[in-house]
């Protein structure tokens, strides 16, 4: 499953209708996604403990890093909702799973970024730029994902008057889960998105992209219009 808003579990989920996201869902991952949204949607811990072990049977079935950077909190919720059912010894070890886990990004990609500046085979990417989505900012990381439409997205955003490219890069060092979309809206890191405080390579430019719909792109204006989140970087 490639994440886009316009798949239909998605947009169940964010209309606030996950339990018709969970009988649409085709695969493991749609149905990981749905089971969060309907563990969340839960007030009574006996009720929410269901969907949140649903999710971590998902999550290990699928064993991707869309989803392993969501087990730390799933791990967390799974020891708050067995600490509110009276299970010390379940709460402590699923506390001790959380408190324990170790990281590790092992998306081998190929990975892509997008922007408006024409760039040939060999230059580099570095951090340092001005954020797409906040003025002044400047950017500490430089950021890149496994998803080339993702990276479409990202030059229809990115400043300038140039045409949008999506551009085949290589990291040239350790990079980790971009932290403003991992476990934010939707748990894990779905879009594949990351960072690293050294620069890019680029290895070539890539011509066959999907690009979003004029009515695609306004929605996503729309959203980061309405966005009052800071951005960790």
């Amino acid at each position: 499953m490639e994440f886009s808003p316009q798949n239909p579990v998605v947009k169940c989920c964010l209309q606030g209708n996950p339990q018709a996201a969970w009988e649409q869902a085709s695969n493991d991952h749609e149905k990981f996604i749905a089971a969060h949204f309907l563990a969340q949607q839960q007030h009574a811990p006996a009720h929410k403990l269901p969907w949140l072990e649903t999710g971590l049977q998902l999550a290990k079935a699928l064993n991707d890093n869309r989803v392993q950077s969501a087990l730390p909190r799933l791990y967390d919720e799974l020891a708050s909702t067995y600490t509110a059912l009276g299970d010390t010894d379940k709460a402590q070890h699923y506390q001790a799973l959380a408190e324990g886990f170790e990281e590790t990004v092992v998306d081998a990609g190929p990975f892509f970024h997008g922007t408006k500046a024409d760039l040939q085979p060999g230059e580099a990417l570095t951090p340092g730029g001005l954020s797409n989505y906040q003025a002044d900012l400047k950017m500490n990381h430089i950021y890149f994902t496994a998803l080339a439409s993702g990276a479409g997205l990202a030059a229809a955003m990115a400043q300038g008057d140039g045409p949008e490219r999506v551009y085949l890069v290589e990291p040239t060092g350790p990079y980790e889960n971009d932290p403003n979309v991992t476990n934010q809206k939707f748990p894990g890191n779905p879009t594949r998105s990351y960072r690293s405080s050294l620069p890019l390579t680029v290895l070539g430019e890539v011509r066959d992209w999907q690009k979003q719909s004029p009515e695609e792109l306004q929605a996503w204006r729309e959203r980061l219009a309405k966005s009052t989140g800071e951005i960790i970087n």
